[in-house]
């Protein structure tokens, strides 16, 4: 009786065995068959998922204004993808397109060389000075004159008040003096406002010559370099226009304008010349001059 007492306790305790390792492999089984899929679902929002197109299906679904879209993480790792490829492609093609237009401009201009971005940025060195009151002793029909340039030269440029600016560019003498040299770009305008005097009326009348005589005289506008290496004035530009108004208009008016790009260097000096300065409206908007440094 002893004897099948204690089988019968040995088989109890290998029916209880193989039922807890049952139940263990149970739990086990069930655990890692969670922890499988909790790595499915997090491989599947993950940025190498996106990356794989394995979550085409829900991207495309996703609507990339709602908020549950941007708070998936696929919807961020596109977004950030799109910018990231967005800003190398802008930055691609603004260096294809600034090569051509620096071969462009290098084939018109050749003497123009672009600066580099990385080098160091040059001085501004830019000029615009305007019209101002003509002094009483100009105003004789005569003006300053020279006999080494053509016309009467303009002294009462404003360079402070009002549109006129100096930048590293002196004024002297109604002359602008650039401090270094390299391909400037100069301009200038002037506004004639024509009129006839009594006298000129009478010797019109007189002559009977009508419009190709008085009211037919040719408006004249210089521009000169002075440079230390020479005696004379350089001509640069020279523009001109025909007086041609009504007999019974009281006065004509008429502007001339100019502008180029030449080579200086340090200490030159521009200046406007007229063929008559007494004729010249010296508004700040009507007449003016200036210089600019391009390279």
């Amino acid at each position: 009786m002893t004897s099948s007492h204690t089988m019968q306790y040995i088989g109890l305790l290998l029916l209880a065995a193989i039922l807890l390792q049952t139940i263990a492999v149970a739990v086990t089984f069930i655990y890692f068959s969670n922890v499988l899929t909790t790595m499915k679902e997090t491989f599947s929002k993950s940025s190498v998922s996106c990356l794989m197109r394995a979550n085409l299906r829900t991207i495309k679904g996703l609507d990339t204004g709602s908020t549950e879209g941007k708070d998936d993480p696929c919807w961020q790792v596109t977004q950030q993808l799109h910018f990231l490829i967005e800003k190398s492609m802008s930055n691609r093609y603004q260096k294809e397109i600034s090569s051509a237009i620096k071969d462009e401009v290098s084939r018109v201009l050749p003497s123009l060389v672009i600066q580099d971005q990385d080098a160091p940025p040059r001085p501004k060195i830019a000029a615009h000075v305007t019209g101002s009151y003509i002094p009483e002793a100009d105003k004789d029909g005569r003006g300053p004159s020279n006999r080494k340039v053509l016309g009467q030269k303009i002294q009462s440029w404003e360079s402070e008040k009002g549109l006129a600016f100096l930048q590293n560019v002196q004024l002297s003498d109604g002359e602008l003096v650039v401090p270094q040299p390299g391909l400037y770009y100069i301009y200038s305008q002037t506004y004639f406002r024509h009129t006839l005097t009594e006298e000129e009326e009478n010797e019109e009348e007189d002559e009977g010559a009508g419009e190709d005589t008085i009211r037919g005289r040719p408006m004249l506008q210089y521009v000169y370099k002075k440079v230390g290496s020479y005696p004379v004035p350089i001509l640069l530009m020279k523009n001109a226009r025909t007086t041609c108004w009504s007999r019974d208009a009281e006065y004509g008016l008429y502007s001339i304008y100019q502008a180029g790009l030449f080579q200086l260097g340090a200490g030159d000096r521009v200046f406007v010349t007229v063929s008559n300065v007494s004729t010249i409206d010296m508004d700040e908007k009507s007449s003016f001059f200036g210089a600019f440094l391009v390279s």
